[in-house]
C-alpha cells in the first residue's frame, strides 16, 4: 500500500508541477538582462526550447559565441572576424590553466580537454573532435581553429625543434591547399566544404606533434562542369583567374578579358580567392605549383568548347588550348569526346556521338582529371607530413563533414552527405544520450525517458538490408540498361512504402522521393541519380590521358587500373554509393573506437549576415541536433536529479519529494527485511561474510571474499552484505577493487567488466550495493592524491569522487 501511495502522491507532484511551467518560463525570462550570464545550458531552469534559444539569443548579442550544453559545446557563427579570440596568448591561456573548464566556453577547452585526455592516463587513449552542423555554420573554420591549437600547444618542447616546427608548418600548410581545391561558395556558405576529412593528429609518448594525415570522403567533382544557379565553382579556379600574374596569364592561356563558361560569378570577390597564400603553400608542402595549375587552366578551356548538332564537332580554339595545356594530341582528343567505340564480337565499331553525348564526355573528362588530381594532393600532403608508424603511438582526430543540405534540386550528392550526418547524429545519440539514460535506469534510479529522435528508420530506408535506396540504385547499375526515372520511382514505392520515412507528392511532375531525415525533409531529384552512381568513364579518354606529355597526368592514369567503362565487361560494378558507405563505415569504426568530443555548430542565419541572429533558423537546428534532450540528460547527471522529463520541474521541490521517496522505500526495505525468514547463517560465515544474489529466487550465500561470484554474475544485480565491523569495510573495498596501497591505480575500459553502480548503507542492517556493466567504452576515472580519500571508480556513474568517500562515511557510522 505505501509504495502505491507513493506513486500516487509522485503522480500527482508531477502534475502541479507540469502546471506551473509556463509560469517557471516566464519568471525565468524576466531576468532578461542576465541571461547572457548562463555559460552551461544545464543551468537555465526550467529547460525548454524557448528558454534554450533566449539563452543564447542574449549571449551572442552580448558577442559571446560558444556555450556549454553539457557534454556538447554550442558555436554560433558570428560571420566576421573576432582575431583577439583565438591569439596565441588565448591558446596559451587555456593551455597552461589548471582547471580550463572554468574558464569561458570555447573550443579551446574542447581541444585542451581531449589532449589532456591522452597525455594524463597511464594507457593512453585516442580522441575524436566531431564538428558537425549545417552548410555555413562554420564546421571549417572550427576545425581550423583546432589544427592551430595543436600546432602550438603539442610542439612546445625543445627537443628536435626543427623536426617539429617542420611538422607544424606543413600540418598548417594543408588547409589552405585543401580548402583551395575542395571548397566553393555555394547557396548557404562562401566557403563550404565539398568533401569530408578526417584529419588525425600523431602524438608520440611525450605527446608531441610528430607527424599528421588527411583522409578524405566524396569529393563532389561534378561541380567541376555544372555549378547551380547562384554558387561557383572550386575556389582555385577564382584564385587563378584574379591572383595570376601576366606572365601566368600567358601560360595558362587566361587573358583578363576572356570569360569561361565553367566560372560563373566571377565578378564576386571573396576572402577565399587569394592565390598568394595557396602557392606559398604549395611550395612549403613541395608542390610544384606551376604544373598543377596548367592543367586547371586545361579544364576551363575544355568548359568553353561547344558541340554543333550538325557536324558534332568542337570550336577549335578552345579545343586547341585545351589539348596544348593537357599536353594531349588535338585530334586524339577530339575523336575522343566525339565518337564511340563499341566492340561487335572480335570488331571494334565507331559511332559517332550526339550532341548530348559529346557534352557528357567533355565532362567526364573534367571531372575524371579532377578527382585524380584531387586524389593525388591528398597523397602528397600525407606523405610530407605522416610519420612512421614507430614514431606516433596515439592521435587526436579530427572530422570536418560538409553539414546537411536542401537545395531546391538535390541529387546523389546530397543523399551521400545527408545520409552522412544521419550515422554521425546515431553516432551521438548511442554515445551520450542512449548510453547516459541506459545508465541511470541500470543503476536503479526511478527515471522516465527522455524524448529523442531515433534515426535508425531513415537510416535503414539509405542503407538497410534487404531493400534500400542504395540497394536497389546499386541494382539498377549491375543491370547496365539504359536509365529510367519513372520506373525507378515505381520501383522504390513498391519495395520500400512500409517505411515511414520515405514520401512521394504525387502532383509533382518529376521523379523524385522525399526522406524524412532527422534534420528535415529532403526531396531528391532521380533524373540523373543512377548514372552518377555509375559514374562510367569511356575508355577513349583514359587511352588519350595516357599519351600526355605532362608527366604528373599521364602519371595519373599510366596504370590503367580504374574501371572504365568498356573495361567492366560482367565484372562487378562498384558504384558511387558502395564506395562511400564502405569509407564512412571504415570512418565509424575509428570514431567508436575513440572518446568523442563534440562541437555543434549552429548558423543564427541564412544569409551569413554577421551578428544577427534568426529565431526560426536556430530552433530548427537545434531541435534537428538534439541539444535540448543533451540538456536535460546532462542537467540530470550534473545536478542528480530523477523522474526529470522534457519540461524540467524546479530543482528544490523534487529534492524534497525524492528525499522523501527514498525516506519511504528505506522504510519497505527495513520491514520488509524485517519480516522475513532468512536461514540461520553460521557464525563464522557471517563474520567473514556473505552476499544474497537477488536475480536467483531462492537465496544464495556465498563467501564474500572477494565477492568474485557477484562481480562474475549478470550486469545487473543487488548485493547486500551481512558482515559487521573491519570485514564489512574490507568486503565493501574488494567489490570496488579499490587499491590498498598508494600509487596502485590503473586506468581500465569498463565495457567488458562489472562495478559498483550506487551504495546505500542504512541505518541499521545491511548495506544496498547496486552492480552493474557500464555502456560507455571508457569512464572519466582519475587517481585523487589524497591519503583520506578513496578513488577511482567510474565516475560517469556515481558522479564526483566525493560521493564515494561519504558512502565510506555513512558505512563506518552505521557501525
Amino acid at each position: 500500500m505505501q509504495v502505491h501511495g507513493l506513486k500516487d502522491r509522485t503522480q500527482d507532484l508531477r502534475k502541479s508541477l507540469n502546471d506551473s511551467l509556463e509560469g517557471d518560463i516566464r519568471d525565468f525570462l524576466i531576468n532578461e538582462a542576465e541571461l547572457h550570464t548562463y555559460d552551461d545550458l544545464t543551468k537555465v531552469n526550467p529547460v525548454t526550447p524557448s528558454t534554450v534559444l533566449k539563452c543564447l539569443q542574449a549571449r551572442y548579442s552580448a558577442k559571446v559565441f560558444y556555450t556549454h550544453a553539457g557534454c556538447t559545446l554550442v558555436a554560433l557563427n558570428p560571420f566576421q572576424p573576432i582575431p583577439h579570440l583565438y591569439s596565441l596568448d588565448v591558446m596559451r591561456e587555456y593551455h597552461t590553466a589548471p582547471q580550463p573548464q572554468e574558464f569561458k566556453p570555447h573550443i579551446f577547452i574542447v581541444a585542451e580537454e581531449a589532449y589532456r585526455n591522452v597525455q594524463g592516463q597511464v594507457e593512453p587513449i585516442n580522441q575524436s573532435l566531431v564538428v558537425s552542423g549545417e552548410s555555413g555554420a562554420g564546421k571549417t573554420w572550427t576545425s581550423r581553429c583546432l589544427m592551430k591549437y595543436y600546432a602550438t600547444v603539442a610542439t612546445s618542447s625543445q627537443k628536435c625543434q626543427d623536426t617539429v616546427e617542420k611538422i607544424e608548418r606543413r600540418v598548417l600548410d594543408s588547409n589552405p591547399v585543401m580548402e583551395a581545391f575542395g571548397n566553393a561558395c555555394t547557396l548557404r556558405n562562401s566557403n563550404s566544404s565539398r568533401f569530408g576529412k578526417y584529419i588525425q593528429l600523431q602524438l608520440n609518448g611525450s605527446q608531441l606533434l610528430v607527424g599528421a594525415s588527411v583522409q578524405t570522403y566524396l569529393l563532389e567533382k561534378t561541380r567541376v562542369a555544372f555549378q547551380a544557379p547562384t554558387e561557383r565553382n572550386f575556389h582555385i579556379f577564382y584564385q587563378m583567374m584574379k591572383g595570376a600574374t601576366e606572365k601566368q596569364r600567358l601560360e595558362w592561356m587566361l587573358p583578363s578579358e576572356q570569360d569561361f563558361a565553367w566560372l560563373p560569378h566571377a565578378e564576386k570577390t571573396l576572402e577565399e580567392d587569394c592565390l598568394r597564400e595557396t602557392v606559398e603553400a604549395m611550395i612549403n608542402l613541395g608542390i610544384d605549383e606551376r604544373k598543377r595549375t596548367q592543367i586547371l587552366a586545361g579544364l576551363l578551356q575544355l568548359g568553353n568548347v561547344y558541340f554543333s548538332p550538325a557536324s558534332e564537332e568542337a570550336q577549335p580554339c578552345f579545343l586547341q588550348k585545351a589539348a596544348d595545356l593537357l599536353q594531349v594530341p588535338l585530334d586524339e582528343l577530339q575523336s575522343c569526346l566525339t565518337v564511340r567505340t563499341l566492340l561487335a564480337g572480335k570488331q571494334s565499331v565507331l559511332k559517332p556521338c550526339s550532341q548530348s553525348e559529346c557534352g557528357v564526355r567533355r565532362d567526364c573528362l573534367a571531372k575524371v582529371i579532377y578527382a585524380q588530381l584531387f586524389d593525388w594532393l591528398v597523397t602528397f600532403i600525407n606523405n610530407s607530413m605522416c610519420a612512421d608508424s614507430s614514431m606516433w603511438c596515439n592521435f587526436i582526430g579530427l572530422l570536418d563533414v560538409y553539414g546537411f543540405e536542401c537545395f531546391l534540386l538535390n541529387n546523389l550528392e546530397q543523399l551521400c552527405i545527408n545520409y552522412a550526418n544521419e550515422k554521425l547524429q546515431q553516432h551521438f545519440v548511442a554515445h551520450y544520450l542512449k548510453a547516459q539514460q541506459e545508465e541511470y535506469v541500470t543503476e536503479g534510479l526511478q527515471w522516465s525517458f527522455i524524448r529523442y529522435q531515433d534515426n535508425q528508420g531513415c537510416l535503414d530506408l539509405i542503407e538497410g538490408s534487404p531493400s534500400s535506396i542504395f540497394s536497389l540504385l546499386n541494382e539498377e547499375c549491375r543491370l547496365n540498361r539504359v536509365s529510367d526515372a519513372k520506373q525507378f520511382r515505381v520501383r522504390l514505392q513498391k519495395e520500400l512504402s512500409d517505411n515511414t520515412s520515405i514520401s512521394w507528392d504525387k502532383l509533382s511532375k518529376e521523379p523524385h522521393f522525399t526522406v524524412a531525415h532527422y534534420a528535415g525533409n529532403v526531396s531528391y531529384q532521380i533524373e540523373g541519380m543512377m548514372e552518377k552512381n555509375k559514374d562510367p568513364v569511356p575508355p577513349e579518354i583514359i587511352s588519350v590521358l595516357q599519351k600526355s606529355q605532362d608527366s604528373l597526368l599521364h602519371s595519373l592514369f599510366a596504370d590503367g587500373d580504374r574501371e572504365s567503362e568498356g573495361s567492366r565487361g560482367h565484372s562487378k560494378v562498384v558504384t558511387v554509393v558502395s564506395k562511400f558507405k564502405n569509407s564512412l563505415e571504415s570512418l565509424m569504426k575509428i570514431l567508436h573506437s575513440t572518446t568523442p568530443h563534440y562541437t555543434r555548430c549552429i548558423k543564427p542565419n541564412p544569409d551569413c549576415r554577421p551578428l544577427t541572429f534568426k529565431k526560426e533558423e536556430v530552433i530548427a537546428q537545434l531541435e534537428a541536433c538534439g541539444i535540448v534532450e543533451t540538456i536535460n540528460i546532462s542537467a540530470l547527471y550534473m545536478f542528480c536529479a530523477v523522474f526529470l522529463s522534457f519540461c524540467v520541474p524546479p530543482r528544490q521541490a523534487w529534492m524534497d519529494a525524492l528525499a522523501e521517496a527514498e525516506l519511504d522505500d528505506a522504510e519497505d526495505f527495513m520491514e520488509n527485511e524485517a519480516s522475513s525468514v532468512l536461514p540461520k547463517l553460521d557464525p563464522l560465515l557471517k563474520e567473514r561474510g556473505s552476499v544474497q544474489l537477488s536475480s536467483i529466487q531462492e537465496p544464495v550465500l556465498v563467501r564474500g571474499w572477494p565477492i568474485g561470484l557477484a562481480m562474475a554474475s549478470a550486469p545487473s544485480v543487488t548485493v547486500s552484505l551481512t558482515a559487521t565491523g573491519f570485514q564489512r569495510i574490507m568486503s565493501m573495498m574488494a567489490c570496488l577493487k579499490s587499491p590498498f596501497r598508494h600509487g596502485g591505480y590503473k586506468v581500465k575500459t569498463n565495457q567488458f567488466d562489472q562495478g559498483v553502480a550506487s551504495i546505500r548503507a542504512q541505518p541499521r542492517g545491511s548495506i544496498k550495493m547496486h552492480l552493474q556493466r557500464s555502456p560507455l567504452l571508457y569512464a572519466d576515472m582519475h587517481p585523487v592524491h589524497k591519503t583520506d580519500v578513496v578513488t577511482g571508480f567510474n565516475q560517469i556513474l556515481t558522479g564526483r569522487s566525493h560521493c564515494f568517500s561519504t558512502a565510506v562515511d555513512a558505512l563506518t557510522k552505521a557501525n
